[in-house]
């Protein structure tokens, strides 16, 4: 299921930058030239890994490879047939006798293999979709699983579109790629080779006349490719200067409004605008210069043929049907050196594609769990923190010798300043992370030596995020216990204070939620989740900031629902509003990783410590 829109995920990409969600392309200009091309750091060795993703699939990649030869030779012989179709028109009108009957049976044959050819692409186009496809799917299975595996480290170091291009954008351009350019490569090449022979069997006098227009042709490319490329990089640049430009003032409109920042947003637009227009015009000028040239160099070819191809004719060394056939062939010619020269820069960005997802699945995987797994078949509740040190990066440690003891269905709450550690506390709690040194022990026994969905099955959870998900009302509750009745969500909802307003909405419990729910105030969200928690009935219960960001009403019904959901629990509450912890059992006061003081609310008041001097910051004027 999808995240719904309760929190504003926004991940960018610096322009140009390898697998951004929405990464962008080069633009083609006229006769098939392409923007900048990216490539991969290892080619060979991301091929090898592609191809054993290609594997089980060889024998239907051989028959594809043979029937793509077969279908392009078929092509190939078609304009000589076509020229002694010619040549016995000619050579009938001259005698004053047109054999009708074998220009026919070689028109039959010409569209026999037409026919045939076309079958034979038919063929292999699905063939090779199938294969194509069905390593896409291995590729995205693959990477499914690899998520499943991966640290959450790895996620807080990355962006979410950078994580979600490996499934889209990556695993597409391959798969378009195995899709069609193995099958244009094959072709390519037996177009080249096998029109090579048909012209060399009319006329190497012509043939070598083709192939020197061939260079000419070649080196006026690489000009025009040396010109345009750096334009394209500009505009490249450029285009994801603006787009970011763009989406974030319209992210921050409020904001841009309300400090009068309309000018300064401007006058950045048309800065970067005109530094889009200008590598743009440029880039698509001297692209767009490509195919005239080709054509004139082409006409150039066609005259020159057509002139020798005169006198070899005047000469009797060949026939007219030859010519026409020749010319055909010419024609044809530089079709397969153009589209191998651009099935060579999509191997690049496929291989540099391909590069980002084998580096994904390559990921250090999380710790790997124990082979003997405790199981807590009755739960009491007692947590223990055995001088826990932990740090997310081994040169910086924010948490420093951790100890404190937890009674079963303790109410527990954990405050102090941003930064302190508390989130920190609950992620080892979690294992999310699992610490440097130290033991986190429940009743007694380390966590460590639990399973991971075991030990949070452990805990219901509600956190400041309210993280609801596309589906009904009553899937998001029942996301925690998936087989629960309907009867069992509503009696949760009922005791979250969220059942009267859940009846107020269109559809009830069967209301879908997804990006455009507008109806629900965040407030409802949380009681939602709340309710959600209650309906897990975990053993124990972590919250954290539940009720920063809802109003004063609102806060009252979630705390009575917390109350309720806390009773007999071992709870774990993170708050910064100290009023809300007040009748905890025992407060855990942070600062700078460490435990500075531990007690009730009235014994810590009474030390007169760091904990008074926050209390007494949120309360004193009041």
């Amino acid at each position: 299921m999808e995240k719904n829109n309760q929190k504003s995920n926004k991940s960018t990409t610096s322009p140009g930058a390898s697998g951004g969600f929405g990464r962008k392309r080069g633009h083609g200009g006229m006769g098939g030239l392409k923007g900048p091309v990216e490539k991969p750091k290892n080619f060979k060795a991301t091929m090898a890994a592609l191809i054993k993703y290609l594997k089980p699939f060889r024998i239907s990649i051989i028959i594809v490879l043979v029937f793509a030869v077969i279908s392009t030779g078929f092509t190939i012989i078609g304009p000589k047939i076509l020229g002694n179709v010619t040549n016995n028109i000619v050579a009938g009108y001259l005698n004053h006798m047109i054999d009708y009957g074998a220009i026919l049976k070689l028109i039959e044959l010409l569209i026999g293999l037409y026919l045939l050819s076309a079958l034979f692409s038919y063929i292999q186009g699905w063939i090779m979709s199938g294969v194509s496809q069905k390593v896409t799917f291995n590729l995205r299975r693959d990477i499914s699983l690899k998520i499943n595996r991966l640290p959450l480290s790895y996620f807080d170091n990355r962006t979410h579109g950078e994580v979600l291009s490996r499934v889209t954008n990556d695993v597409d351009t391959v798969s378009q790629t195995l899709n069609q350019s193995l099958i244009q490569i094959v072709t390519a090449i037996t177009s080249i080779i096998g029109i090579l022979i048909m012209m060399l069997t009319i006329s190497w006098q012509m043939t070598l006349v083709a192939i020197i227009i061939l260079p000419i042709s070649l080196g006026l490319i690489n000009l025009v490719v040396g010109k345009s490329q750096k334009y394209f990089s500009k505009q490249q640049v450029s285009l994801g200067k603006i787009n970011g430009h763009i989406e974030e003032m319209f992210s921050g409109h409020t904001i841009m409004k309300a400090f009068n920042g309309e000018k300064k947003s401007i006058a950045t637009f048309h800065a970067i605008n005109n530094e889009l227009y200008d590598g743009a015009w440029k880039s698509h000028f001297f692209s767009g210069l490509l195919m005239p040239i080709m054509t004139f160099i082409g006409n150039l070819g066609y005259v020159a043929v057509a002139v020798l191809g005169g006198w070899l004719a005047i000469n009797g060394k060949i026939k007219i049907g030859d010519i026409q056939a020749f010319i055909q062939y010419m024609n044809q010619f530089t079709q397969p050196i153009t589209q191998t020269a651009n099935i060579a820069n999509v191997l690049q960005s496929t291989a540099a594609a391909a590069e980002r997802v084998f580096e994904f699945l390559a990921e250090k995987n999380e710790i790997t769990e124990t082979a003997f797994p405790v199981l807590l078949p009755n739960i009491k509740g007692a947590v223990e923190f055995d001088n826990v040190v932990f740090g997310y990066s081994p040169d910086k440690t924010i948490i420093h010798g951790f100890t404190t003891s937890v009674k079963p269905g303790q109410r527990v709450a954990i405050v102090g300043p941003t930064g302190a550690g508390k989130t920190t506390i609950v992620n080892l709690l979690m294992r999310f992370y699992d610490v440097n040194s130290g033991a986190i022990k429940i009743d007694g026994i380390d966590i460590r030596d639990m399973k991971r969905a075991d030990l949070r099955a452990l805990f219901s959870m509600v956190l400041q995020d309210t993280w609801l998900f596309t589906g009904t009302i009553e899937d998001n509750i029942a996301y925690g216990k998936s087989k629960a009745s309907h009867e069992e969500v509503v009696a949760a909802s009922k005791a979250a204070h969220s059942d009267h307003f859940i009846r107020a909405l269109p559809g009830s419990y069967n209301m879908k939620l997804n990006e455009e729910t507008d109806n629900i105030s965040q407030g409802e969200k949380q009681l939602l989740t709340i309710a959600r928690a209650m309906l897990a009935n975990a053993p124990m219960l972590i919250l954290d900031e539940a009720t920063s960001s809802v109003d004063t009403r609102t806060e009252l019904l979630i705390q009575k629902a917390m109350e309720k959901l806390m009773k007999g629990r071992t709870s774990f509450v993170i708050a910064h509003r100290l009023s809300t912890i007040k009748n905890s059992d025992l407060i855990l006061v942070m600062r700078d990783g460490n435990i500075v003081e531990q007690g009730n609310h009235k014994q810590l008041l009474s030390q007169n410590g760091f904990y008074t001097s926050l209390y007494n910051s949120q309360f004193a004027k009041i």
